[in-house]
């Protein structure tokens, strides 16, 4: 299928010149980049875990044991 796409000079001449140091023709270069666009992985979705807060009485040090954990987690 053909299209056409509309290109600023500036970043026409950057993909025409890096498609030929890659020995490749635009028409190569273009679709291999949509390609890999589209086989991409999803970027992680934005929610947050939500985890028990524990406050220490000398911050930024805490010391618990298994069990204190498991009580607090409770």
């Amino acid at each position: 299928m053909r299209t056409t796409i509309d290109l600023p000079n500036d970043l026409f001449r950057q993909v025409k010149s890096k498609a030929a140091l890659r020995g490749e023709t635009l028409k190569e270069f273009v679709q291999s980049a949509i390609e890999k666009e589209i086989s991409a992985e999803a970027p992680p979705s934005s929610f947050r875990v939500k985890l028990p807060l524990i406050k220490s009485k000398k911050p930024k040090t805490l010391s618990l044991t298994n069990a204190e954990i498991e009580n607090l987690l409770a």
